[in-house]
C-alpha cells in the first residue's frame, strides 16, 4: 500500500548487495535491471511510447531503452499523462518492469498501478548515490525494501 514507511539505513546483505527502505510501495516484486536517471522522469515528454525508447533531445538517456527495465529518478514532472501513457505502453509490450522515484505525484502512482507496475518512492539519498544504470535490483514493495545486486 502506498503510505508511510520505515526509515532505515541501507544494510549489506552480502558483498556487492545492499538493500535500501522505501517509504511508499505498491505493486508486485520485480527483479530487473536498472536504468538511473539523474532527471525527473515525464512519461509524455521523455520517451517514445511506442518503442519505449528515449527520445528527448538534450536527455542523458537518449537512445535508452526502458523495456524491463526498473527506471530510477529522482521525482517525476507532468501531469495526467502518465495516467494513460503507462498503461498504453504496457498493453504494447513496451513498458517499465518498475518505477522507483525520491519523490511521485498521485498521477504517476495512478498510472504505474493502472499498467501493473511496482512503484515506489521516498528512497533515501544514499540509494541515488549507489546505484547505476546496468545494477540488478530487487524491489519487493510488500516488505518496502530494494536490495541492489551491483555490478
Amino acid at each position: 500500500m502506498f503510505g508511510g514507511g520505515i526509515d532505515r539505513k541501507a544494510i549489506e546483505l552480502k558483498p556487492n548487495s545492499y538493500t535500501y527502505f522505501v517509504k511508499q510501495a505498491a505493486g508486485e516484486v520485480v527483479e530487473a535491471a536498472v536504468i538511473v536517471s539523474t532527471r525527473p522522469f515525464s512519461a509524455r515528454y521523455d520517451l517514445d511510447r511506442k518503442s519505449g525508447i528515449f527520445s528527448r533531445e538534450g536527455h542523458p538517456l537518449k537512445g535508452q531503452s526502458i523495456v524491463g527495465k526498473i527506471l530510477v529518478a529522482p521525482s517525476v514532472q507532468g501531469g495526467v499523462a502518465a495516467g494513460w501513457a503507462l498503461p498504453s505502453m504496457a498493453q504494447l509490450g513496451v513498458g517499465f518492469a518498475g518505477l522507483l522515484f525520491g519523490s511521485v505525484n498521485p498521477v504517476m502512482v495512478q498510472g504505474a498501478l493502472a499498467a501493473g507496475i511496482p512503484i515506489g518512492a521516498e528512497l533515501p539519498d544514499d540509494f541515488f548515490a549507489a546505484i547505476k544504470t546496468g545494477d540488478v535490483v530487487r524491489f519487493d514493495p510488500a516488505s518496502r525494501t530494494v536490495t541492489i545486486f551491483c555490478n
